[in-house]
């Protein structure tokens, strides 16, 4: 099994904004575990499948996150 690493995604989004009623483009981040670029961007792409907010991957970085820790 390929060790994976975290990645640090940024993401653009259109929304509309509640008072201006206008688009706007808004980027968020995702902290992402994947085995390199090409896995991560694959896996965005899914999760953002069929959702008409998304437009496109800014970047993806390693994230210097170690471990991402629950309880």
């Amino acid at each position: 099994m390929k060790e994976t690493s975290n990645y640090l995604v940024k993401v653009t989004l259109l929304v509309t904004d509640d008072v201006s009623g206008k688009e706007k483009k808004v980027t968020e981040q995702y902290l992402v575990e994947g085995v390199n670029v090409t896995d991560v961007e694959t896996i965005i792409n899914q999760e953002f499948q069929g959702e008409s907010a998304f437009e496109s991957i800014k970047s993806v970085t390693v994230s210097p996150i170690i471990k991402h820790i629950t309880k």
